[in-house]
């Protein structure tokens, strides 16, 4: 009995025929992939960044919360500098206030009672002991200082700082006494950068 040759496979029967090129005859053909389940996969894996990115940032969020809980337990005990518990109040005037419209006290607004407070103890920081404090007749804003051991009085404004009219004060004191002049009608601090005395 004669062998018959292979049939050669044609065209059309090798589309229909199971096999893949260059693979083995008993595997299957591929799937081929559509469009809409290429989309499906595409979000699935840009899904699995977001949980992973979300998932990191919620990790080194828990983590810096718990390191600042821990360092409030172990350190927060300790007790406060004390400039950090200073507290600044204004000040109220120690010497007497004269206002010579009225002769009281008690129409002084708060503004103006916390200006020569303020300036009052500015002044005690430089040396020097405030005696009383004058609102002249016809005077919105300005107060007169007087200071003990010098015969005139120091004009000031509420306008300007108390520091500066402190500093002022005591740059034009200690420049008269330099000048040799111990006796003086006032002194005048109320314009920046300028100061007279008369």
């Amino acid at each position: 009995m004669t062998e018959e040759p292979p049939k050669i496979a044609r065209r059309h029967m090798n589309r229909a025929s199971t096999m893949k090129s260059g693979r083995v005859i008993g595997e299957k053909r591929e799937k081929l992939e559509t469009a809409s389940e290429r989309a499906t996969a595409h979000r699935k894996i840009k899904k699995q960044r977001i949980s992973r990115i979300a998932i990191t940032i919620l990790g080194f969020t828990l983590v810096g919360v718990g390191l600042f809980y821990i360092g409030t337990f172990f350190f927060g005990d300790r007790e406060a500098s004390p400039a950090s518990t200073t507290v600044y109040l204004p000040l109220s005037p120690t010497i007497p206030v004269e206002d010579q419209d009225t002769g009281k006290d008690s129409t002084i607004t708060s503004r103006m009672k916390e200006y020569i407070g303020q300036v009052e103890a500015d002044l005690r920081e430089y040396g020097y002991t405030p005696v009383k404090a004058v609102i002249p007749t016809s005077a919105i804003r300005e107060v007169d200082f007087y200071l003990d051991g010098y015969s005139g009085f120091i004009k000031t404004t509420i306008d300007r700082g108390a520091g500066v009219t402190a500093e002022d004060t005591d740059r034009m004191l200690r420049y008269l006494a330099g000048q040799g002049i111990a006796d003086f009608a006032y002194i005048d601090v109320r314009l920046d950068g300028q100061a007279y005395w008369k």
